[in-house]
C-alpha cells in the first residue's frame, strides 16, 4: 500500500481534485431521498403544488450538481490512474535495467513481464476505484446512517449492529482474500512462462509433433490458475451475500419499527428505506473495492519485489571506492568518447577466476588465468558444457566471477561502471538477437550516428549487404520480432554486421557462425579479420578450423583450461584439443585417404580383369 500511496502522491492536485468532485456526487446523492420525502410529507400530503414544484426543482438541481461532479471525478479519476499505471509500469521497466543476469534469472522473465501488465493494472484498478467507489462508499454509507438517525433516533442501536456485522464480514473476506489472490497472481505467472516458452520455441513443437504435449502444459498451467481464480471467487461468494443478508434484515427490523413510531409520515418512511438502500449498496461498494485492494496489495508486493532487488553487481560509486582496494585507478574514457583508451600490453587478463551460475553447486569456470595481448585473436573451443560462453560472459560483466579478477585495458571490471565497460566491447550473442523495426534501425544499435555508407561496409564485411540488397525495401525493411521474417543464417551475418559497426577495443564472438555454411564462414571470418584490425577478438567455436588460424587457442573441459597455446602446441600437449582435431578433422582425412585407397584399388581391379580378358 505504501508503493500505492507514494505514486498517489505526485499526483495529489489531480487526486484531490477527483476527492472534491465526487464529495459533491456523493452530497447530491444523499440529499435526494431527505427532499423526496418533503415532496411528499408537505406537498402531496398537503396537496400543496407550489411546494411539490419547488423542491422538485430542487431535487433537479442537486442531481445535475451530482451528475457535472461525477462526470469531473470521472475524468481526474482516469488520468490519474493511467498517469501513475504508466509511471509504475516505467520505473520497473528502469529498475530491471539496472539488475544483472542474476537477478533477472532469480525472477525470472514470465514474472516480470506478469508483473509489468497483471500487476500493475490490479493497482491501477484500485486507484482509479479509490478515487471512483472507495471514498464515496463510506461517505455515503455514514452519512446514510446519520440521517436514518436523524429520521427516527430509536434505530441507532440497529445502525451499529448491522455496521459491526458488516464491518466484521468485511474484514474477514479480506483475510481470507489476501492468500488466495496472491496464489492466483503466481499461478498467472507459470501460465504466462508455459505460453511465452511455447510461442518462443514453436518451430521446435512442430517439428518434433509435440503439440499434444505442450497443449498438456498449458492446460495444467490454465487449470491451476482456474482453481486459484475460483478459490478467490469463493470468498466473494460467500461474504457478499452475507452482508447483503445482514443489511436487508436491517431493513426489515427498520420497517417494522418506523411503522410504530412515524404513523403517517409516507415520506420519512420512504426516506429511511431509501437511505437504507444506500446503506446496502454502499456497504456491498466497500466489500467490492476491498477486494480489488486485496488484489491490489497482492500485486503491489509483488511489485515491491523488483524494486527491492538488489543488484547483484554494484556499480562503482567514485574514485575513493577504488582507492581503499588499494589500485591505482585510471578513468577509461573521458568526458570525449571518441578520444582513444590507452593501449596496455594484455588487453584481457584472467586471474585464478572461478564462477558458479546462481543456485548450481557445480563451478561453470574453474580457477581460470590467462591472457589476450592487445589486438589479439583468442581461439576458444572445448566439448559442449566446457564453459566456453561462461568464461567470454564474465568480461562485458554479465555475470560476476565468485573469485579471481578478470582485468580488461589494466582495469578490474568489478571497479569500472558498466556502461564504460561495456562501451568499448562488442558481442555477438550464440542466438542471435534482433528487435522489431528496420534492419537499419537494428545495425545502428553499433553507432547510433553511422550513415549508410558505414552501414553497408560493416554489411558487407558480415555477408549481409548481398541478401540485404535482394530485400525489396533493402535495409529499410521492417523485421518481426526476434527477426522472426529471417533465417537463422541471416539473423547471425546481421548481428556480426551490427557488432563490427561499433568497431569496439574488444569483439566478442560466441559461436555466433553456427548457422553459417561452411564457405560462408569462412568469407565472414576472412572479412571480420580485416575489419577487426587492431581489435582484440575472443572467438568462441565449436569448430575446429574457425579456431586453428587464431594467434592463439584456449582449450577448455568441464570448466577448467586443459590447454592454451598455438595450433601446434595444443596438438603437441592437449589431448582433448587432439580428440576435438580427430573426430572433426582427423577422421575426414582418413576417410579421404581410404576413398582415395579404395578408387585405387578399383582401378588396379579393373586393370587385372582387362588383362584377363
Amino acid at each position: 500500500m505504501k508503493l500505492m500511496l507514494s505514486y498517489i502522491k505526485k499526483h495529489t492536485g489531480m487526486f484531490m481534485t477527483a476527492v472534491l468532485f465526487l464529495t459533491v456526487e456523493t452530497f447530491a446523492d444523499l440529499l435526494q431521498p431527505t427532499f423526496m420525502s418533503y415532496i411528499v410529507d408537505r406537498g402531496v400530503k398537503g396537496q400543496e403544488m407550489d411546494l411539490i414544484l419547488r423542491y422538485g426543482l430542487i431535487m433537479l438541481g442537486i442531481t445535475a450538481a451530482g451528475a457535472v461532479g461525477a462526470v469531473v471525478r470521472n475524468i481526474y479519476a482516469g488520468r490519474t490512474s493511467q498517469l501513475i499505471g504508466k509511471e509504475i509500469r516505467l520505473d520497473i521497466y528502469k529498475k530491471v535495467q539496472t539488475l544483472s543476469y542474476e537477478n533477472i534469472d532469480r525472477l525470472q522473465p514470465a514474472s516480470i513481464i506478469t508483473r509489468i501488465t497483471n500487476d500493475v493494472t490490479q493497482m491501477q484498478s484500485f486507484i482509479n476505484g479509490t478515487m471512483r467507489i472507495m471514498l464515496k462508499a463510506p461517505v455515503t454509507c455514514i452519512g446514510a446512517v446519520v440521517l436514518i438517525i436523524l429520521q427516527l433516533p430509536e434505530l441507532l442501536p440497529l445502525m451499529l449492529v448491522i455496521l459491526i456485522c458488516a464491518g466484521l464480514l468485511i474484514f474477514g473476506n479480506m483475510k481470507a482474500g489476501y492468500p488466495r489472490f496472491d496464489r492466483m497472481q503466481k499461478r498467472l505467472d507459470g501460465l504466462n512462462r508455459t505460453s511465452r516458452e511455447f510461442l518462443s520455441a514453436v518451430r521446435v513443437v512442430k517439428a518434433f509433433r509435440a503439440e499434444e504435449q505442450e497443449y498438456k502444459k498449458f492446460t495444467s498451467a490454465s487449470h491451476q490458475l482456474a482453481e486459484a481464480g475460483i478459490s478467490s471467487m469463493r470468498v466473494m461468494a460467500v461474504f457478499g451475500p452475507l452482508i447483503n443478508l445482514a443489511v436487508n434484515a436491517g431493513i426489515v427490523i427498520m420497517l417494522w419499527i418506523s411503522g410504530r413510531e412515524m404513523n403517517g409520515e409516507i415520506g420519512r418512511l420512504m426516506a429511511c428505506v431509501n437511505y437504507m438502500t444506500q446503506v446496502l449498496f454502499s456497504l456491498g461498494m466497500v466489500s467490492n473495492i476491498l477486494n480489488s485492494a486485496v488484489r491490489a496489495m497482492a500485486s503491489s508486493a509483488r511489485v515491491q519485489e523488483i524494486f527491492d532487488e538488489v543488484p547483484a553487481q554494484k556499480e562503482p560509486e567514485d574514485d575513493s571506492a577504488d582507492n581503499d582496494k588499494g589500485v591505482n585507478i585510471v578513468p577509461l574514457f573521458t568526458d570525449s568518447e571518441n578520444e582513444k583508451l590507452p593501449r596496455t600490453v594484455d588487453s584481457i587478463v584472467f586471474r585464478q577466476v572461478s564462477f558458479s551460475y546462481a543456485g548450481t553447486s557445480r563451478p561453470a569456470v574453474k580457477d581460470a588465468s590467462f591472457s589476450v595481448g592487445d589486438g589479439e585473436t583468442l581461439g576458444i573451443i572445448g566439448p559442449t558444457g566446457s564453459g566456453k560462453s561462461s568464461l567470454v560472459n564474465l568480461v562485458p560483466r554479465f555475470y560476476d566471477a565468485d573469485s579471481g579478477q578478470v582485468l580488461v585495458m589494466g582495469r578490474d571490471v568489478t571497479l569500472t561502471p558498466s556502461k564504460q565497460l561495456r562501451r568499448i566491447i562488442a558481442v555477438v550473442p550464440q542466438k542471435a538477437v534482433l528487435f522489431t523495426g528496420t534492419i537499419l534501425d537494428n545495425l545502428r544499435w553499433g553507432d547510433k550516428q553511422a550513415d549508410i555508407e558505414e552501414v553497408r561496409r560493416a554489411a558487407k564485411a558480415a555477408c549481409a549487404d548481398s541478401f540485404v540488397s535482394e530485400l525489396p525495401e533493402n535495409y529499410n525493411t521492417w523485421l518481426g520480432q526476434g527477426g522472426v521474417n529471417l533465417s537463422g543464417g541471416q539473423k547471425q551475418r546481421l548481428s556480426i554486421a551490427r557488432a563490427l559497426l561499433k568497431k569496439p577495443n574488444i569483439l566478442i564472438l560466441d559461436d555466433c557462425t553456427s548457422a553459417l555454411d561452411a564457405a560462408t564462414e569462412a568469407s565472414v571470418l576472412k572479412n571480420i579479420g580485416k575489419e577487426s584490425e587492431g581489435m582484440t577478438v575472443l572467438l568462441v567455436s565449436q569448430r575446429i578450423s574457425t579456431v586453428m588460424k587464431a594467434d592463439r587457442i584456449l582449450c577448455m573441459e568441464d570448466g577448467r583450461i586443459c590447454g592454451f597455446g598455438s595450433h601446434e602446441s595444443l596438438m603437441e600437449h592437449c589431448e582433448t584439443y587432439r580428440a576435438i582435431y580427430r573426430s572433426q578433422i582427423g577422421d575426414a582425412e582418413k576417410s579421404a585417404a581410404d576413398k582415395e585407397e579404395s578408387i585405387k584399388g578399383i582401378g588396379e581391379g579393373t586393370e587385372e580383369g582387362a588383362v584377363d580378358e
